[in-house]
């Protein structure tokens, strides 16, 4: 079996079917097709497909060219249907892990999709989770559905985690790009796991275990939090010392060695760093284990939605109006800059926070068009154009995500207040507005 799906790999006659067409596994299904392989994309989701199908993208950030040749091309084909997957040689597992009511794991759709998987294993195929998850998951939640079909695990299929790094919006960066890690069950799935990702991704380093490669990736995130949650945790303290926080970057990044700046925000977004810390610290409990300084970041980053809204408050009644009517208009609504991304977004909390205390609300993102109902929120709201009439019409403006299409310098012209949670306005010289850092 292995050799026959080594040979189909390297001579790219082998099918891969990608699981969940989302910002993981659409651009997963570009590096493969991209490579030469045909691809098979499934999703439960049929109005995804029907785009696909149309030639038409709903990830906007990825363009749009690629998903018009897709849609044409014979080695593409787009499905809701489970059965289409027995004809695939290798799946890519890329569907969701929230967390649940609690901060605990929710691996629903590692485990439906699996399940959904195992129903046409067939012998000499590989299976690839590339969701983030505790260290185990594969091996402990996979592995035990598949081998219920009856065949043996670095025998007759194999199993491997390679864990995805998508940064969308980054320019000039695609999942081809981006350095990939791969472990498996055992040997003979790490080996062909790595030969399949060689062949689409540029760089890919095996390590000797699915769980090194789980781990690893939550190490990545935790890595992020921990020092984001740093800078947080300094904005406010430097604030009431009249310093700088940003200046205060600037100046520890001169140092070549030793340091690497992050920068601070009105929370964290995405669906990577607001959660999947918390897998670990879960996973730590069962052995025994008690990860303080990981969910006291955690602790830290999700309450500064929290402080935005503490200096919106401040920053008004020093205007002499109360948050009580007062309009606000929220500049970006997308977790992150430059992408139509809204899962986790703070600009939700921020939104919802400041409705709870009575002011009327709108929002400026020239990605996000409307909000569509997420996990916690439900906000009817739709963009408004950034026009100096309707800037003005605002008692203050909060910039949230700092988008590369935003026109500051029409913000710094014509609003009365601005509350700025990403220094944008250091951009925009000698504005009229009253700027508030928070």
């Amino acid at each position: 079996m292995t050799k026959e799906l080594s040979s189909k790999i390297a001579a790219k006659s082998a099918t891969v079917a990608v699981v969940g067409l989302g910002y993981v596994g659409l651009p997963t299904v570009r590096a493969f097709h991209d490579a030469g392989f045909s691809v098979i994309g499934f999703d439960v989701d049929q109005a995804k497909i029907d785009m696909l199908r149309a030639g038409k993208t709903y990830l906007k950030h990825l363009g749009s060219e690629w998903v018009e040749a897709l849609a044409k091309s014979k080695r593409f084909k787009a499905t809701t249907t489970p059965s289409d997957l027995a004809a695939a040689d290798a799946v890519m597992l890329c569907v969701p892990t929230p967390l649940g009511q609690h901060h605990e794991p929710d691996l629903s759709f590692v485990e439906k999709s699996t399940a959904m998987v195992a129903q046409t294993l067939h012998a000499g195929q590989l299976i690839i989770l590339t969701s983030t998850s505790y260290p185990g998951t594969t091996r402990e939640t996979c592995q035990p559905i598949l081998d219920a079909k009856g065949l043996v695990c670095g025998r007759d299929y194999f199993l491997a985690f390679s864990p995805e790094r998508e940064d969308p919006g980054r320019p000039g960066v695609q999942t081809q790009t981006i350095p990939r890690l791969v472990g498996g069950i055992d040997e003979a799935s790490g080996k062909l796991a790595a030969a399949l990702l060689s062949a689409a991704i540029d760089k890919v380093i095996p390590v000797g275990t699915a769980e090194v490669a789980e781990a690893a990736k939550l190490l990545e995130n935790i890595y992020r939090s921990v020092n984001i949650a740093l800078v947080n945790e300094l904005k406010p303290v430097l604030a009431a010392m009249n310093i700088d926080i940003w200046e205060v970057i600037a100046a520890a990044a001169t140092k070549p060695f030793g340091f690497q700046p992050f920068y601070p925000g009105p929370g964290l977004g995405g669906h990577c760093i607001p959660i999947d810390p918390f897998y670990l610290t879960w996973r730590a409990r069962e052995f025994g284990h008690v990860t303080r300084f990981i969910e006291l970041a955690g602790e830290i980053n999700s309450k500064m939605p929290h402080y935005v809204v503490e200096q919106v408050e401040r920053a008004l009644n020093d205007e002499g109006k109360p948050v009580k009517g007062a309009k606000v208009l929220i500049i970006g609504a997308a977790y992150k800059a430059n992408i139509d991304d809204i899962r986790e977004t703070p600009a939700a909390e921020i939104i919802t926070l400041l409705g709870e205390l009575g002011a009327k609300l709108n929002y400026h993102d020239p990605h996000v068009a409307s909000f569509h109902k997420m996990r916690k929120y439900n906000h009817e709201l739709a963009s408004t154009p950034l026009t100096p009439a309707n800037v003005a019409a605002h008692d203050c403006a909060v910039i949230v995500t700092d988008h590369a299409a935003i026109d500051y310098a029409l913000l710094g012209e014509h609003s009365q207040l601005i509350v700025d949670t990403r220094n944008a306005m250091a951009r925009v010289a000698k504005p009229k507005s009253r700027i508030v850092r928070a």
